[in-house]
């Protein structure tokens, strides 16, 4: 029982001393050393890949479902118009996405149940990221599986919700209705630790700071990501063809997947230096050795 103790009160020194050490460094660099200390790089590349495979087919089965299948609109309409495209890449992007009506056949339950459950490793893999950024040991598998679950649903519907918002900003109205759009991403990335770690509800009123950077990284820069890379990218690799513009996507889920693994670090450094330091190491006692 004393052994016991003496390495519970050794490892609550050692936090301790953990935490005064990243405190003493700014924030970004915090954040920097804690996004490569977690191997970041390679998080943002698995988790660009279930991106790729999962949000992207969902997105165009949601925009086929929005205007009705038709078979005149495709989601390539959409980009052209959104992003100003024009000549060889506006050729590239219409030649890339079929009509609504042409994905109606996977508009079935099996068909939406096959991309949903795809979803679910992805967001383990989000819950993986979220774990270690916040130094928490992982919950079981099927806890982690129902977990992610929930979480996914509210990415999808925040998403959803906040994209109804999105306008031109050429009025003072359409930029307030912009600002709305920002609000269901800030409740996603506000609740996004009570979902996918440990002790989540400990230090909750300071998640505000997480939503905050999520709107900031995962919203606004990830549309400028949208608006600015993505068609940049079409124009260094127009030679390719249709490949060149599947490679431009797959580059912006790169870049999306890296704002979320940034965005979890940084909530993390920000939430340990505005929580009190006592709930900040009662929440890391079960921390993993991995992180």
């Amino acid at each position: 029982m004393e052994e016991h103790l003496e390495s519970l009160k050794g490892h609550l020194t050692d936090a301790y001393e953990r935490l005064e050490a990243d405190n003493r460094l700014g924030v970004l660099v915090a954040a920097t050393r804690r996004f490569f200390a977690i191997e970041g790089l390679d998080l943002a590349g698995l988790l660009a890949l279930e991106l790729f495979t999962t949000i992207i087919p969902l997105v165009l089965l949601g925009y086929g479902w929005a205007v009705k299948f038709s078979p005149r609109l495709s989601m390539g309409d959409f980009l052209i118009d959104w992003m100003d495209l024009d000549g060889a890449s506006a050729t590239i992007v219409n030649d890339l996405f079929g009509t609504g009506a042409s994905i109606r056949s996977v508009w079935t339950v099996a068909g939406l149940a096959g991309f949903l459950f795809w979803g679910i490793p992805m967001s383990a893999q989000v819950a993986k990221v979220w774990a270690r950024a916040f130094r928490r040991e992982r919950f079981p598998f099927w806890t982690e599986v129902w977990r992610g679950a929930v979480w996914f649903v509210v990415l999808m519907v925040t998403q959803s919700i906040s994209l109804s918002f999105v306008r031109e900003p050429t009025s003072v109205v359409g930029f307030a209705v912009n600002l709305l759009s920002f609000v269901p991403g800030f409740l996603l990335w506000a609740i996004s630790p009570t979902i996918l770690i440990r002790n989540g509800r400990l230090g909750w009123r300071q998640f505000a700071w997480c939503g905050l950077v999520g709107v900031v990284l995962d919203n606004l820069f990830a549309r400028i990501t949208l608006r600015w890379v993505f068609p940049q990218l079409l124009d260094g690799w127009v030679g390719f063809g249709p490949i060149g513009a599947a490679m431009a996507l797959m580059t912006t889920c790169t870049v999306i997947a890296g704002l979320w693994v940034a965005s979890a670090c940084l909530g993390a450094v920000l939430w340990e230096r505005k929580a009190p330091a006592q709930t900040v190491l009662t929440s890391q006692q079960s921390a993993s050795t991995e992180t």
